[in-house]
């Protein structure tokens, strides 16, 4: 069934809210400093292996995105959305905006315990955040939608094939030169099982959500 322009609005402010959600939990996940994130370390392996000091990382990140996307436009355009170009442009702004917010409580000395504990909770937000970014249908991240059309394409479990194209996103990224810490290696194990998890009761909130709303819509246009 074709969306309305209404229902389309509606979900777009869905998939901000699940954006929001996740990049609270990438800043807490970089404010632990231990190690970026799976598709990061790619990101960092490819800028060290081209050692271009005029193209910077973020130029990187926006041309493998770009590519992704590319790609996508061939195999299958249905999982490209206006939620993919919020998610490419509007993530970094919100890491900005919540890094300025509670950069200042991780300015002192933190142990390794607490810098854990706060990655973990960083991937688990993150994978929350990410499961309604992806079940609000308005469009993904072109990094999270590599496992997402992997898993569709193949039909397997998400969070199994979230955890693979992590550990390969780690494996190249580190073999090209990227660092890699025990946080990348959290989240590679972490974020896809926790987001398979969130998988059912968000879908669910989302049809509820948007039934309601188009119910509430067609009362009002009788």
């Amino acid at each position: 069934m074709k969306k309305s322009g209404k229902e389309i609005l509606l979900r777009v402010v869905i998939l901000i809210v699940g954006l929001t959600i996740a990049h609270l939990g990438v800043t807490l996940f970089l404010l632990a400093n231990l190690g970026t994130d799976p598709f990061n370390v790619l990101i960092q392996g490819l800028h060290r292996l081209i050692g271009n000091p005029q193209i910077t990382h973020g130029t990187i990140h926006i041309c493998i995105c770009s590519l992704i996307i590319l790609i996508l436009l061939f195999v299958d355009r249905s999982y490209i959305g206006i939620g993919t170009i919020i998610c490419m442009f509007c993530g970094g702004p919100i890491i900005d905006f919540f890094t300025l917010l509670l950069g200042p409580l991780f300015a002192g000395e933190i142990s390794l315990v607490i810098r854990i504990a706060v990655n973990i909770l960083g991937c688990v937000i993150l994978a929350f955040g990410m499961t309604i970014v992806i079940k609000s249908e308005a469009g993904t991240g072109p990094n999270d939608l590599v496992a997402v059309v992997l898993s569709d394409k193949l039909k397997k479990p998400f969070g199994i094939v979230r955890v693979i194209v992590d550990l390969l996103f780690t494996g190249i990224g580190y073999a090209l030169g990227g660092t890699v810490g025990i946080g990348t290696i959290i989240c590679a194990f972490f974020v896809g099982p926790v987001a398979n998890f969130f998988f059912p009761p968000v879908e669910k909130t989302v049809k509820t959500l948007t039934a309601k709303f188009n119910a509430t819509a067609q009362n009002e246009s009788k």
